[in-house]
């Protein structure tokens, strides 16, 4: 099972960008299918973007435009750009690994590996 470790959040004021990390061990992490959830006291885990093994994307409506998820193979990395931050994006970030190729999934319960979660706070 990969393990994963996510870095990069932070403060930031509305209107900035942040990017994140999420570094991969222990697995051939080419194969997997990778996402970025959040969550928020009190509120499930939301997913927000998700990048296949070959490279497609999917956003959810809330950030598309915004954020954008990339990979690099060769480092086993995933990576979380995120532009034009608001306050409602302040979360709890983490990034998860999925061996299911499709469909594309967004359910959490999917996902067999977590990282830690990394705080994103958006400053009005």
């Amino acid at each position: 099972q990969v393990q994963l470790v996510e870095s990069g959040g932070g403060l930031v004021q509305a209107g900035g960008s942040l990017r994140l990390s999420c570094a991969a061990s222990g697995g051939t992490f080419s194969s997997y299918v990778m996402a970025w959830f959040r969550q928020v006291p009190g509120k499930e885990r939301e997913w927000v973007a998700g990048i296949s093994s070959g490279g497609g994307t999917n956003y959810a409506d809330s950030v598309k435009g915004r954020f954008t998820i990339s990979r690099d193979n060769a480092k086993n990395t995933v990576y979380l750009q995120m532009n034009e931050l608001k306050s409602e994006d302040t979360a709890v970030f983490y990034c998860a690994a999925s061996t299911i190729q499709w469909p594309f999934s967004r359910r959490p319960q999917d996902f067999g590996s977590w990282g830690q979660g990394t705080q994103v706070t958006v400053s009005s």
